[in-house]
């Protein structure tokens, strides 16, 4: 059988694309941008070609898959897939048919999906493998295992398409306002999204929102406060890390060590540990293989050139701009913090534009690209730019790609370059510059 994907290049159909591979189906893929992506190398090592032009692939025998990004009616290869009478899904839809053959783990969640779903898949590999999909570029099946951890978005009420046996929800927070039009919509969206977990639920009790959820199946609470039914007790928050006790319904479960940085970091891990215990898994295998967890792609990755520290991160809402400058001050408390944010979408910018501020002003400087879009027509947001944000700054300036020597006067610094989008132009131009001058001493 052979998969034909448009859009391969996304982080989620990457990750669905390296699945179906592993599971011993035929992929290609294409997608319209022509410059490498990071989800490219992965792809390329397993054989699957990608094509930026028209190609001969798609025949009678394949089944199309295409990234939500692209509009079935307008799209040249969707248009071509139609009119040859193929079998057409969109991405979330194809998911939804594999949730059904496996054991399914739904991680959800406005923040920290990526992460937990990662961890999970970490330890669930150690233990007796899996398949997991990770919407940070990364994929993997695994023909010997029943068991399926997907990331799952709440865009568009996507994760609905889902049959998961558990739902984690990391959060709810507003987000995607450009489809969501009000706190209580994206509620009843994860509410119905819990209420299809076969099992249970096992969701953040320490977020505002979560407890407002009215679901049948079990719902189990993780966090730090006592109401809990998963508890971290004698949290250890250091420069090496995290360490902390866990109490599952009043009874201990295990002490583990955990080699990231943040409160946040800490309750993705509580939501792991609780899917480990339900799934009846010793706490010492766990707190093992969580001690080697490195992190998931683009979250909180160190780069070390002098005496600087280069950080790159997906953050891209302002939660997740500010847990992500608090774990640089945890880690680095005697460095110099400097943030550069490239905002993604207008919508998120013109709402969250005070939040942003916030955020960024945790900072010791902080600096701000031009606003990345992809599903929004710039001319509806006449007002909307980099300075919408810049103007609310304490400390802020304008930076984009070609002007990296604005940061080389920083030495014995952290540099946050934060972004779900192609920020690493400006960082890999960052990191030749400062080479040089390291070079040139």
């Amino acid at each position: 059988m052979k998969y034909y994907m448009a859009g391969i290049k996304g982080a989620g159909m990457s990750s669905l694309a390296l699945l179906l591979s592993d599971l011993g189906y035929e992929v290609v893929g294409y997608d319209d941008a022509k410059e490498h992506r990071f989800t490219e190398d992965k792809l390329i090592e397993r054989g699957i070609k990608i094509y930026s032009e028209p190609n001969d692939e798609m025949d009678e025998d394949a089944i199309v898959i295409y990234s939500p990004a692209l509009k079935l009616d307008t799209h040249r290869e969707l248009i071509k897939a139609t009119n040859m009478g193929l079998k057409i899904y969109e991405y979330q839809d194809m998911l939804g048919k594999l949730t059904k053959k496996f054991k399914t783990i739904c991680i959800s969640g406005c923040h920290g999906k990526t992460t937990t779903t990662s961890m999970l898949s970490h330890i669930m590999e150690d233990m007796d493998g899996c398949n997991y999909i990770i919407g940070d570029g990364r994929g993997h099946g695994d023909l010997k295992s029943n068991r399926f951890i997907l990331e799952s978005c709440e865009y568009r009420r996507h994760f609905l398409a889902y049959t998961p046996e558990y739902v984690i929800i990391t959060n709810i927070e507003m987000d995607h306002t450009d489809y969501y039009k009000s706190m209580d919509d994206m509620v009843l969206a994860y509410q119905e999204f819990a209420n299809k977990a076969e099992k249970m639920v096992i969701a953040c009790g320490d977020d505002q929102y979560t407890h407002s959820l009215e679901v049948n199946p079990q719902i189990y609470y993780y966090g730090l406060n006592d109401d809990n039914d998963i508890k971290a007790t004698d949290v250890e928050y250091r420069n090496d890390g995290t360490s902390f006790d866990v109490f599952i319904e009043d009874d201990y479960y295990g002490h583990f060590d955990l080699p990231l940085f943040g409160k946040h970091m800490l309750l993705n891990a509580l939501a792991v540990i609780a899917v480990c215990y339900y799934e009846r898994m010793d706490a010492k295998d766990v707190a093992k293989s969580l001690k080697t967890f490195k992190g998931a792609e683009r979250r909180f990755k160190e780069t070390v050139v002098g005496n600087n520290v280069i950080i790159d991160d997906y953050a891209h809402h302002p939660t997740e701009v500010k847990v992500t400058i608090k774990a640089a001050r945890q880690k680095y408390p005697d460095k110099t913090i400097v943030a550069i944010f490239k905002p993604h979408t207008f919508s998120r910018v013109q709402d969250f534009r005070d939040e942003f501020a916030d955020a960024l002003n945790l900072a010791d400087k902080a600096y701000v690209m031009d606003i990345n879009y992809d599903r929004e027509d710039p001319n509806d947001y006449p007002d909307i730019n980099a300075y919408t944000i810049i103007d609310k700054l304490k400390n802020g300036d304008y930076i984009e790609k070609g002007m990296a020597d604005k940061l080389l006067q920083y030495d014995n610094a952290v540099l946050l370059f934060m972004s779900s989008k192609e920020i690493y132009f400006l960082e890999d131009e960052y990191k030749k510059a400062l080479e040089d001058k390291i070079n040139e001493k």
